[in-house]
């Protein structure tokens, strides 16, 4: 639906679409993703100037909107310890412990726009399959002794949305270091180790993301490389960066 529509808006207006609950949802290389109720799922359109900071770097956008999320409930006053992190490429997760979202970004270049749709879920309500924001939020009261409330799928899905729209701007404005910062912040592996291509493979550390989104790793000896997502998968589990 959003497909269709979003050819016929103007360009500075924007277009979201909100489920319940997804019967067919979809994750990243054709993997199923599970929508119970309790999760927030959306798909939101936005238009790229092809010429701008963003639109020469759209792989950026996946990480804008995983970093979006994580801000959508530690921005709030009281909530800034709730351990929700990115993982790059495109995942949140509890610590580095369990994934409760992702983010899966298509892009159209129409003469010199992009037309991005940005499907995103994560769990809020649900405990199942995984974990859920309001169980951290309640095993935090536990731990802390506090009395935070549990948030809500409408709440964090406009507040996700806000934020985008900032980091958006930012990004136009001053490029990747503007929302690095942030985006480190927030993300689960700095100084992890990993194993490149096989697990006899070289042994590399990851030092962070380049300026086009793609995660940057040491080799000794060899130094910095960039890894592309989309020909790579990052098993963070198997402490593995192996070919698809």
């Amino acid at each position: 639906l959003i497909g269709r529509l979003m050819f016929e808006l103007p360009e500075e207006m924007g277009l979201i679409a909100i489920a319940v609950r997804q019967t067919q949802g979809k994750g990243r290389g054709g993997n199923v993703w599970l929508s119970p109720v309790g999760c927030a799922l959306s798909t939101l359109h936005i238009a790229i100037p092809l010429h701008s900071n963003l639109g020469q770097r759209i792989p950026f956008i996946q990480h804008l909107v995983s970093l979006a999320v994580v801000e959508s409930v530690r921005s709030i006053p009281g909530y800034e310890d709730i351990d929700l992190r990115v993982k790059w490429p495109n995942d949140i997760y509890y610590s580095d412990l369990m994934k409760l979202g992702g983010v899966l970004v298509n892009s159209t270049l129409v003469e010199s726009t992009f037309h991005i749709l940005i499907g995103f879920g994560f769990n809020v309500n649900n405990s199942n399959p995984t974990i859920c924001i309001n169980d951290l939020i309640t095993k935090f009261n536990k731990e802390e002794g506090t009395n935070l409330k549990p948030l809500t799928v409408d709440c964090l899905i406009a507040r996700t949305v806000t934020v985008l729209e900032r980091l958006i701007d930012i990004f136009q404005e001053k490029g990747p270091n503007g929302v690095l910062p942030r985006y480190y912040k927030y993300w689960v592996h700095s100084g992890k180790q990993v194993r490149l291509c096989s697990e006899e493979g070289p042994i590399a550390w990851i030092v962070g993301i380049d300026d086009y989104g793609y995660l940057q790793v040491h080799e000794e000896g060899k130094g910095v490389e960039s890894v592309h997502p989309d020909g790579n998968s990052f098993d963070m589990l198997r402490n593995l960066i192996v070919p698809k």
